[in-house]
């Protein structure tokens, strides 16, 4: 490892989660290295949580955490828009939603300090495939109060009062913190967030956990965070842009995260000109190569690649048959 180099593209290795609700489309899919193992869930590809530690995969950085590039070269990583952090403030993921996760509910930040001792959890989802029939439950339905939502808990009718839709492939949902979501079997998606892990469990659809015994409830906090303003969560309507080499679409911005697609036919220029913040690149369909100082860095579905905001803008072009689709994340 030469910490003292300069900084390049960075490949980081995914940290595989398996839990209850996974599958295998993170292999067949998305082509990652799984066990043999039917419930992979998740597959992080940029962390820097207590609870998964992202590992540069390759290159003259090999090995060293993300967390060691934040507190060692956060200003030539993060970028002077960002400043300087104690934690990478985004976590990038893919999730492979075999069967239907819990109805969930995640804090702001001073909530998830003071109930759960880590960030707010704000959220992006944008859609990879969608089975025919499957679902994404985001927010309630209009005029669900604190008193109905309780009902509904206490009485195991959370699906009533839930907004849900049929998603499709493509489709951007944000989920702010307090907004309670759950998303249905056959869906796979990747997803944008505040580096958080806390998650109120609202219901488990009357589960078991592997163990024979239902999964633990977090009711109590669910119904102080949950926003009861919210109401429905459909997906989002954006802007889109032609630019070189294609278009741009600009799906998000928020506090936390801004995030854009890119559908692409020729070259163009993806990062910040300005080496103002840094910018996560996530495949989402066909191939493009990525150029900085004579390197080529592939990326397809289902890969992420981080340019350090010293890197500045990047030539990026696609590098197979048809149209490449890529997101860009960053902080605003």
């Amino acid at each position: 490892m030469d910490a003292d180099g300069p900084l390049t593209p960075l490949r980081f290795t995914p940290i595989l989660k398996r839990l209850i609700w996974g599958g295998r489309r993170l292999a067949s899919k998305l082509h990652k290295d799984l066990g043999p193992e039917d419930d992979y869930a998740e597959s992080w590809e940029l962390s820097d949580h207590r609870h998964g530690q992202s590992e540069v995969a390759e290159g003259p950085f090999a090995g060293s955490t993300l967390h060691d590039l934040v507190i060692r070269r956060g200003p030539e990583l993060l970028g002077e828009a960002v400043g300087l952090r104690k934690q990478f403030p985004l976590l990038v993921k893919f999730l492979d939603a075999h069967q239907v996760l819990s109805v969930q509910v995640h804090p702001d930040d001073e909530q998830g300090r003071r109930l759960a001792d880590d960030n707010g959890k704000t959220e992006a989802w944008v859609v990879i495939d969608a089975e025919p029939g499957s679902r994404i439950y985001s927010g309630l339905k209009p005029g669900v109060d604190r008193s109905r939502f309780a009902e509904a808990l206490r009485t195991g009718r959370i699906e009533e009062v839930l907004h849900a839709f049929e998603p499709r492939a493509g489709d951007c949902i944000f989920i702010p913190a307090g907004t309670v979501h759950a998303i249905g079997a056959g869906v796979l998606l990747t997803e944008v967030q505040q580096m958080s892990d806390a998650t109120f469990r609202v219901d488990d659809w009357g589960r078991v956990g592997p163990d024979g015994a239902p999964r633990t409830l977090h009711q109590a906090e669910a119904l102080e965070v949950t926003d009861y303003e919210r109401g429905p969560v459909d997906p989002v309507r954006s802007r889109l842009d032609m630019i070189d080499g294609g278009t741009q679409e600009h799906l998000i911005r928020c506090p936390y995260f801004a995030l854009d697609r890119y559908v692409l036919t020729g070259p163009t220029r993806i990062g910040d000109p300005q080496q103002g913040r840094f910018t996560a690149l996530i495949g989402l369909g066909g191939k493009v190569k990525v150029s900085h100082e004579g390197q080529s860095y592939p990326v397809e579905l289902g890969q992420t690649l981080l340019l350090p905001a010293v890197i500045g803008a990047c030539p990026i072009e696609p590098s197979g048959e048809g149209e490449a689709i890529v997101l860009t994340c960053t902080v605003p």
